[in-house]
């Protein structure tokens, strides 16, 4: 087993392999928000929800939960952030919004808010530069992840905020690969052990 340190994946991110078994996180990659000990809790920033048959935009999911008004950021399409906890939204942020009592500091330029004030924030000028709302979030236990990188299910990457933010979903495990000078041909579906 590796050293604990450097299982640290806070503010990593995780780029699916052909070896994940798991067809929810099929070419997926994951922003890690926090690690530790005890697990680790994420958000798939390359998965959009489809609400009858349609890809959901951030004005339509504002629209259907009741605030009104012309968004200020990007109208980027809303995330499946992953399996657990999906009737809850979360929102990845540049860090010119922050709010001391609901806002997670994540790294110098991002941030996490789970509470309906950053929806709100998202139509008036206090809106952050950037903002990325998810529906959901990938949860590991104790182990868990660690177990899923020792099988390769995936590969750790530095965290990079224009991949976070681009909305070009459908690119973005290409571009992640990219950026760590991987093909996705290069990627075998077998894994073998020395």
């Amino acid at each position: 087993m590796a050293d604990s340190e450097d299982m640290k994946l806070t503010g990593r991110i995780l780029i699916a392999t052909p070896q994940m078994g798991d067809p929810r996180f099929k070419s997926a990659v994951i922003y890690i928000c926090s690690h530790d000990s005890g697990g680790a809790m994420g958000i798939v920033i390359n998965k959009q929800v489809i609400k009858f048959g349609g890809a959901l935009q951030l004005s339509d999911m504002l629209s259907n939960i009741g605030i009104e008004g012309e968004v200020k950021v990007a109208d980027t399409p809303v995330l499946q952030g992953g399996p657990v906890d999906i009737d809850r939204g979360f929102v990845l942020h540049t860090s010119d919004y922050f709010k001391t009592d609901t806002s997670l500091k994540l790294s110098k330029t991002l941030n996490l808010t789970s509470t309906k004030d950053i929806l709100e924030a998202l139509v008036k000028d206090e809106a952050p530069e950037k903002a990325m709302l998810a529906v959901g979030y990938s949860g590991w236990g104790a182990g868990q992840i660690e177990r899923e990188l020792q099988d390769n299910a995936w590969i750790v990457a530095k965290a990079d905020e224009a991949l976070i933010f681009d909305t070009d979903l459908d690119g973005k495990w290409v571009k992640a690969l990219a950026g760590m000078g991987i093909k996705p041909e290069m990627l075998s579906a077998r894994g073998g052990s020395a």
